[in-house]
């Protein structure tokens, strides 16, 4: 959150240095001077390889079958059971084992800003935060779904996935904090 605060405030500063009158130059050498810059790249190019490596990870994954109570490729996997062991194995993140209690240990984030890597909960036992999968862009997310079925993609706008939406979240260590490297 400070971090996206953070690059907001610079670019609103760099758009008002840009006005007519005045020069980026001041903005452009105050960026640069104080490394901020570089290290909004590589804050950038971080969190776009740990989201890759969460979706890729994730992929290969593809077919194992579905456990209740499972938690590995070897045994198979629930939902849970599948997100936490990508999390662990890719992030070094140990997430709660139930849906709803990982969707409590998570940040909210509203759908339309979904990235690769975030979690999406359904409602699908009648109660919130009952599945939970893993988005992997473009509207589709990974999950391992029920008993008979496989770890597979879908996409969220099939009708069943989309009337049991119950809401997005980002898991906390995956992105940065801040910029300053405090």
């Amino acid at each position: 959150m400070r971090f996206t605060l953070l690059v907001t405030s610079l670019l609103l500063a760099a758009s008002a240095q840009a006005a007519p009158g005045h020069s980026g130059d001041d903005m452009d050498k105050f960026l640069a001077d104080k490394g901020l810059l570089n290290r909004i790249d590589q804050v950038r190019q971080s969190v776009g390889n740990k989201a890759s490596e969460l979706v890729i990870t994730a992929m290969g994954f593809l077919g194992v079958p579905y456990r209740r109570g499972g938690n590995s490729a070897e045994t198979g996997f629930d939902c849970s059971g599948f997100v936490r062991a990508i999390y662990e194995q890719t992030a070094g993140l140990v997430l709660p084992r139930r849906a709803e209690q990982q969707a409590a240990a998570t940040e909210n984030i509203d759908k339309k800003d979904l990235q690769p890597g975030d979690l999406v909960f359904f409602n699908t036992l009648r109660r919130t935060f009952s599945h939970v999968g893993i988005y992997v862009g473009d509207g589709k997310f990974i999950h391992s779904p029920k008993p008979g079925a496989e770890v597979r993609v879908e996409s969220m706008g099939v009708a069943y996935w989309a009337h049991r939406f119950d809401g997005a979240r980002r898991v906390q260590g995956t992105a940065p904090a801040n910029i300053s490297g405090e």
